[in-house]
């Protein structure tokens, strides 16, 4: 082949679609997430994302949250259109394959954090009893959905527990959650090509909940991994019109004032006044709480029967947004997102303390101060050194299709136009403001662009670069 056509030939090849990295993975740097690749500082506005329920999670129908790509492709528009950048999925199921939903959202710019429990036998810790169900089958189940996850960029972390610790929890079980922190963190270090941060969500029972993240978060020398990397707090506690002070705000920023690991809400509003108002989150995002907290989680995407809901799926495979997604919308697109991106070098620098006695307050009464851990079952170090037999590890793929086929309706009933995913940039992630559809009979220019970077760009490209070729070739 001529010198010339070679070079066209692999110009062209160059052009071909290429599997989109439309986000950075995430660093946990003292107590802020940080971009690994832009130095700026990461604050989640997210929502919990568990469609359908505790049905939602079936491992008999083989389905899960992130296994149906149509459904997802819907929910990752609507997210952009909404202005997250993080989803939280409770309960996976790694005998099925993920890489599609992932992979959209990714593309779509949302990061993923991701609980390792499930609510059946056997798949969580038993806070009655932890050293029955910390058994090298739980550890494998664990495990296999870290071999899910760990090639996806937009895999923000994993919780290795949700609200196992509270008042009817055994004093034993803190030593435990720190065991499988460890476990995870030691089979990631070993089977990930990065370092992918694990942690705790907490529900907001105090008092214990100071000693919580104090047991979780201090440094133990020999058991270096078994110290958690980020901390979820699951809290109500600002219903209506509250304000900073009376929704108790102001203690939990006085609480963890001193925190070296990132905190955040895993979990926030209260539906005790309706139609809720959401002004808590221009508080969440305000400087008298950027400096201790990382943004958070609204509960929660889907209506369910506890009427917390965003969306409604509807009977007929179509979706409705509720008044609640339109208040959200509001508050998440007034937030000024370039001023919470400013890193902060004296929080970046953080060290965690070393694990004694005196870090706990005893106001929680009999809260553990042993900080000797649990030794691995039988079997463990084996899959940390050589990977979980018969896992499926997923794996990046190309996006494709961006335009959703479901009908989805606005607030006042009439069917959104052009709803798409918007595919973003290799180095970005999803912003408020950003919509990428708009409600029948709405001026044409707020409907959803052509994505950007998606196959349509890069076929115009190869198409260009062939004409080329097949000329100078004459």
């Amino acid at each position: 082949m001529a010198p010339m056509k070679t070079a066209l030939f692999s110009l062209a090849t160059l052009l071909l679609p290429s599997v989109v990295q439309a986000v950075q993975p995430i660093e946990v740097q003292g107590s802020e997430f940080i971009n690994s690749v832009s130095g700026k500082r990461f604050q989640m506005i997210g929502v919990a994302y568990q469609p359908g329920g505790s049905s939602g999670f079936n491992p008999e129908a083989g389905t899960d949250p992130l296994s149906d790509a149509n459904i997802c492709r819907r929910d990752a528009a609507l997210m952009q259109r909404l202005g997250v950048n993080t989803l939280r999925v409770y309960n996976l199921n790694p005998d099925v394959n993920h890489d599609e939903c992932a992979s959209i959202f990714n593309a779509a710019g949302i990061y993923m954090i991701l609980d390792v429990n499930s609510p059946l036998p056997n798949q969580s810790l038993n806070r009655g009893a932890p050293w029955e169900s910390y058994s090298s089958d739980y550890l494998a189940r664990v495990f296999q959905v870290v071999e899910n996850f760990k090639a996806f960029p937009n895999l923000l972390g994993f919780f290795s527990g949700n609200e196992v610790i509270n008042e009817e929890s055994v004093v034993e079980v803190p030593g435990y959650i720190r065991a499988v922190t460890r476990d995870l963190k030691d089979y990631i270090a070993k089977q990930a090509d990065r370092p992918i941060p694990v942690g705790y969500s907490a529900a907001d029972v105090r008092p214990m909940l100071p000693d919580t993240a104090a047991y979780l978060s201090c440094a133990i020398a020999e058991e270096a991994s078994s110290k958690i990397d980020l901390f979820g707090l699951n809290s109500y506690s600002w219903c209506g019109d509250a304000s900073f002070d009376s929704s108790g705000y102001d203690t939990l920023v006085a609480d963890f004032n001193a925190t070296t690991i990132p905190i955040f809400f895993s979990e926030y509003g209260c539906i005790e006044v309706k139609p809720r108002l959401f002004t808590e989150v221009a508080a969440l995002y305000s400087d008298q709480m950027t400096g201790v907290f990382s943004g958070g989680l609204i509960y929660e995407y889907t209506q369910e029967e506890n009427n917390y809901g965003l969306v409604e799926f509807n009977d007929n495979n179509t979706a409705s947004l509720l008044g609640d997604y339109d208040t959200l919308q509001r508050q998440f697109a007034a937030l000024d997102f370039t001023k919470i991106q400013s890193a902060d070098a004296s929080a970046t620098a953080l060290t965690p303390e070393p694990c004694s006695a005196e870090l706990i307050t005893g106001a929680a009464g009999n809260f553990s101060t042993n900080f000797t851990l649990p030794s691995r079952p039988s079997g463990v170090d084996d899959m940390i050194n050589n990977g979980v037999p018969n896992a499926k590890t997923g794996r990046l793929v190309e996006v494709t299709e961006t335009s959703v086929g479901e009908t989805v309706y606005d607030s006042s009933g009439n069917p959104i136009q052009g709803l798409a995913v918007n595919v973003l940039a290799d180095d970005q992630s999803n912003t408020p403001g950003s919509a990428t559809g708009s409600s029948s009979g709405a001026n044409p220019s707020q409907t959803g662009a052509a994505p950007r970077g998606g196959w349509m760009d890069s076929a115009v490209l190869i198409v260009g670069a062939l004409t080329l070729l097949a000329a100078l070739s004459v």
